[in-house]
């Protein structure tokens, strides 16, 4: 079934386009949004490419302003085993802080647990990465490990991995359904 998007208060919630390798760019190009991912700032041509993968993509979604269409940032929602789903998320630094993660990722995991018939929706952070953990726990998931120096994306100048840690996190579809407040 194609995915039909989603409007919130005050976004929408889409699939990408190719045409929207601009925004994607200004975004993903930047050093500090991009500081916990595991990949370097993008170039523009990256994000040419990125973009076009994306448009024919299940996983990734595009944010946008719902009074203007501006692309904020993209939110992520990968099918794993035992209909368990990964959650990720990626802002506009222009565009933090305003509860639109929280926003919009409310909306996609109202999406998962009721048209996809998510069991768990789970989701990482490096333990650095303060927002990120905030937020998690905003959509009330649980912090479930803490794994130490479980991955590296980078080698320091002698070809030695640089290692991180992760923290997952994670709700069950009984959890998400019941909670007070929810909005569906």
């Amino acid at each position: 079934m194609p995915f039909k998007p989603i409007e919130t208060e005050r976004l929408i919630i889409r699939k990408f386009r190719p045409d929207d390798f601009k925004a994607l760019y200004d975004y993903l190009s930047d050093v500090n949004v991009v500081r916990f991912e595991p990949y370097e700032p993008y170039t523009l041509e990256q994000a040419k490419r990125e973009a076009e993968y994306r448009s024919n993509s299940e996983e990734f979604f595009a944010v946008a302003m719902k009074d203007s269409g501006i692309l904020i940032g993209n939110l992520y929602l990968g099918k794993r085993q035992f209909s368990t789903f990964e959650l990720g998320y990626i802002f506009d630094r222009h565009w933090q802080m305003h509860g639109y993660a929280t926003e919009s990722a409310t909306a996609l995991l109202n999406y998962a647990f009721g048209e996809l018939k998510a069991h768990r929706v789970v989701a990482e952070c490096n333990p650095l990465n303060y927002r990120s953990r905030k937020l998690m726990e905003r959509l009330g998931m649980r912090r479930e490990a803490e794994l130490k120096k479980n991955v590296y994306f980078k080698k320091d100048s002698f070809g030695t991995p640089v290692w991180q840690d992760t923290l997952q996190y994670a709700i069950l579809s009984e959890e998400w359904l019941g909670r007070e407040g929810r909005s569906n």
